[in-house]
C-alpha cells in the first residue's frame, strides 16, 4: 500500500477497479483546513486522462508495473505478435494496444508495460520517430518545392499514408514523429 506522501510521477495503482498511472501531482496545504493532492490521473488501458483529489494520507494500492523491449515480428488475425530480446520468449497483443502501428516495420523495437504481478501486458509504445522509406507520390511541382508549407500525400514501405512536403520523392528515407503521424526530417543516406 503506498500513501499520498508516496506520490510521483509515473506510479501505478488500482483506482476505482482500474489501474491508472500519476501523470501529475501537487501537494497542497491551505491555510485553512486539511491538505490534500490534487493529481492528473492516466487510465493504463484506455490512455484517458482524468483529474482527481486526495485527501492527504489517504492509502492506495500500488501496482508493480515492469517495462520491456520487444521487437515486432509480424502481423496475423491475432494481432501483432513481438519477440522479447532477452528472451526470446514470443507473444501476441492486440493492434489496439500500439498507437499508429501502421507505422511499424518488421523488427522495430517497442516498449510494452506489464502489470508484473499478473503478466498481462497493459501499453505498448512505439519509438517517439521511425526511419521509413517513400515507395509512392505524386511529383512537386516545380518551383514550389523548397517550401516545407505545402504538403502532398506518401506512401511509405508498411503501406501507411502520410503527408510530406513537396520536396520529397519516391526512395527517400524520412523520419515520421509516431504520435501525431508528422514528417520530422529527410535521411541522409
Amino acid at each position: 500500500m503506498a500513501t499520498t506522501a508516496d506520490f510521483r510521477n509515473g506510479l501505478c495503482f488500482m483506482f476505482k477497479g482500474e489501474i491508472y498511472s500519476i501523470v501529475s501531482f501537487l501537494h497542497v496545504k491551505p491555510g485553512k483546513g486539511p491538505a490534500f493532492v490534487r493529481t492528473k490521473l492516466k487510465n493504463v488501458k484506455t490512455g484517458r486522462v482524468i483529474e482527481n483529489t486526495f485527501s492527504s494520507g489517504v492509502k492506495v494500492e500500488d501496482v508493480r508495473v515492469e517495462r520491456r523491449q520487444y521487437q515486432y515480428l509480424y502481423r496475423d488475425d491475432m494481432g501483432l505478435n513481438v519477440m522479447n530480446t532477452e528472451t526470446f520468449e514470443q507473444i501476441s497483443i492486440p493492434e489496439s494496444m500500439v498507437e499508429n502501428n501502421d507505422l511499424m516495420k518488421e523488427g522495430e523495437i517497442i516498449e510494452i508495460q506489464f502489470h508484473a504481478d499478473e503478466e498481462m501486458p497493459l501499453t505498448a509504445e512505439m519509438p517517439e520517430k521511425v526511419e521509413l522509406k517513400i515507395i509512392q507520390t505524386i511529383e512537386g511541382e516545380k518551383g514550389n518545392t523548397a517550401s516545407s508549407t505545402a504538403l502532398k500525400p506518401a506512401t511509405v514501405e508498411t503501406g501507411a499514408e502520410i503527408m510530406v512536403p513537396m520536396f520529397i520523392n519516391e526512395g527517400d528515407v524520412i523520419k515520421i514523429n509516431t504520435h501525431d503521424r508528422s514528417y520530422s526530417e529527410r535521411v541522409k543516406q
